[in-house]
């Protein structure tokens, strides 16, 4: 089996305190990122960056903002912001593919499955932002496309919704992937050599 790690918008979006969709475990999700990426370059593993970036005039947004409530023209994720940038402390790894998406799955609109197929991959690792957004659509997507799919939950990140906070969307959305769509594990139990 051979396996890529796909780490889902690490942005400054949810990690600067100042965000509106800032996380409050940014930190400590970064750093569980950053072992896990550390890993994938010392076994010389696929590496993919993913990064939300919506065009500045909007012209592809489609439905993603329709259910916030917010006007049509107040969106997050325009190119050019500095809240699309990377977070400061993510590892750049040397040998990483950046795919750009405009919608909650990285396999919507871009070309992940066409380069993971050209690497020969079968199994993905999910980490990133958001937990219940981007990295669940991404898992569901990658299941039904047939990848194995491990679920980094604890290197997975959110700001909580106003009935629950980010240990309980974590929990939620690990029993909801665990039931049919993924392997989901802790980060150091995926890194506990095998």
């Amino acid at each position: 089996m051979k396996t890529a790690l796909i780490v889902v918008d690490v942005q400054k979006i949810y990690t600067d305190p100042n965000s509106e969709l800032h996380c409050k475990d940014a930190r400590v999700t970064v750093e569980r990122i950053n072992a896990l990426i550390a890993r994938f370059e010392r076994k010389k593993e696929p590496i993919f960056l993913i990064r939300h970036v919506h065009k500045a005039d909007g012209s592809d947004l489609g439905r993603m903002f329709d259910y916030t409530g917010a006007p049509a023209e107040d969106f997050n994720f325009k190119e050019g912001t500095e809240e699309v940038k990377y977070d400061d402390r993510l590892i750049m790894p040397k040998q990483q593919v950046e795919i750009i998406k405009s919608r909650y799955s990285a396999f919507v609109g871009t070309t992940l499955r066409d380069k993971l197929r050209q690497a020969g991959i079968d199994t993905v690792a999910i980490v990133g932002f958001m937990t219940n957004f981007c990295c669940e659509s991404t898992a569901r997507d990658a299941h039904d496309l047939d990848y194995f799919v491990d679920f980094v939950v604890d290197a997975t990140g959110t700001p909580g919704l106003d009935s629950m906070n980010e240990k309980q969307i974590r929990k939620t959305v690990g029993e909801f992937l665990e039931a049919g769509f993924a392997r989901v594990v802790t980060t150091k139990k995926y890194l506990k050599p095998m």
